[in-house]
């Protein structure tokens, strides 16, 4: 197999045998990928090992067969992504959570656009926590996972903004009978998120809490590295 000038993101990059780095990267026709580059870390390398860094927008080729690729060819197509320091935990996330919930070699025609879309959002200015649930949104959705958001699963109507409800996992909203329910989820939080909307601030606080559960569901009941990261001052906890 042999893939040329590939657009693609390094989601994290690692130590591998004495010279060389193993990178996860995420590809627009391939999905995720392993691959190799090998001899990167002695002092003359054929690969720049500065452009081979997360938000860096790349061109990547490589050739072989099985989990693991060898690179063979790495471009920086224009400047990286200036995510300012408040929002690198944010940026981190994005790649874990990419990582961690999508399979190698499986292609996913929307995720590589939501993805750059979510690091053009932490890079400009756009609402730092707005653009996580928006990504996460579209990330399950991408993965095959996409939420029910505007209907109820137990009347089949819509949801209605003024009243409050319960998410089950792997199915949707119902009316929230009370505490043992667990989170009460007002119906203008869940609208919000399938319309496009950007919340309100308690909303937008639900929410976060929202797709944690749902993420981790997805993670069988696993934990992100990122949620434990203390975000610097000005930052928003993932």
């Amino acid at each position: 197999m042999r893939v040329e000038a590939q657009p693609a993101y390094v989601l994290h990059a690692r130590a591998y045998r004495e010279t060389s780095l193993l990178l996860e990267c995420l590809s627009l026709e391939h999905g995720r990928v392993g691959l190799v580059a090998r001899g990167v870390r002695r002092e003359r390398s054929r690969f720049s090992r500065a452009i081979l860094q997360p938000l860096q927008p790349l061109r990547l080729s490589w050739m072989g067969n099985g989990e693991l690729f060898a690179l063979t060819l790495a471009e920086a197509v224009g400047a990286a992504h200036a995510v300012s320091a408040q929002r690198l935990v944010s940026a981190m996330y994005v790649n874990e959570l990419v990582l961690r919930l999508s399979a190698r070699a499986d292609p996913h025609s929307g995720l590589f656009e939501h993805y750059v879309a979510c690091l053009d959002g932490l890079a400009t200015g756009e609402s730092e926590a707005w653009t996580l649930r928006r990504f996460e949104r579209d990330l399950l959705a991408d993965l095959g996972y996409g939420l029910v958001l505007e209907q109820d699963i137990e009347s089949g109507r819509r949801v209605d903004a003024e009243s409050s409800y319960a998410y089950v996992m792997d199915a949707g909203p119902r009316p929230w009978r009370g505490q043992a329910d667990g989170l009460m989820i007002p119906g203008a939080a869940l609208l919000a998120l399938a319309r496009d909307e950007m919340p309100d601030a308690e909303c937008a606080r639900i929410l976060r809490l929202l797709m944690r559960q749902l993420l981790q569901n997805q993670l069988g009941g696993g934990l992100l590295r990122a949620w434990s990261m203390q975000p610097p001052a000005g930052g928003q906890n993932c």
